[in-house]
């Protein structure tokens, strides 16, 4: 009866310990989840920053164009202009100083426009530059969108297994 009895109370210490142990198990794995849930609020936070940078990038891309938009017509304008100005050749009237003065003032127009022509291609070549790195940035911030909601989904499924169990 006595080796009952000492048995019994082993078996009563190891059940002991080993609720013991497997209290501090479950709370690593809340510890776990708790960490988890933050990670997935932190990286809900990050992804509606990440929406709000797209938008801001959307609407430069939108004043990019408009930009380009703009060039384009100003350059129409100034080749229209450069037709008339420096690049007419008109015979002079009376054969003045007035009329030298005319003409220099005219090349110097035209040197002007044809430099602004100039600008004008420039900065059209860096707004189609700027365009093509908006749209790798965009692709980039859209990348890590799937991961996260896959991990998220993941979660969700292994946390209400848990909570089943």
């Amino acid at each position: 009866m006595m080796q009952l009895v000492e048995e019994s109370k082993d078996a009563g210490i190891r059940a002991v310990v080993m609720l013991d142990e497997q209290g501090e198990q479950l709370e690593r794995v809340e510890e776990g989840m708790d960490s988890v849930n933050r990670d997935m609020r932190e990286a809900e936070k990050n992804l509606t920053d990440m929406a709000r940078c797209c938008e801001q990038l959307e609407r430069i891309e939108e004043g990019l164009d408009q930009i380009n938009s703009d060039m384009k017509e100003a350059e129409k304008n100034l080749t229209d202009l450069g037709k008339c100005c420096g690049l007419c050749s008109c015979d002079k009237v009376t054969n003045d100083a007035r009329e030298d003065e005319m003409e220099e003032n005219l090349d110097h127009v035209g040197s002007i426009i044809g430099n602004l022509k100039s600008m004008a291609l420039d900065m059209g070549n860096e707004i189609n530059t700027q365009n093509v790195q908006i749209e790798r940035i965009q692709g980039k911030v859209q990348l890590p969108r799937s991961p996260l909601e896959q991990l998220s989904q993941s979660v969700t499924t292994h946390h209400g297994r848990a909570a089943n169990t």
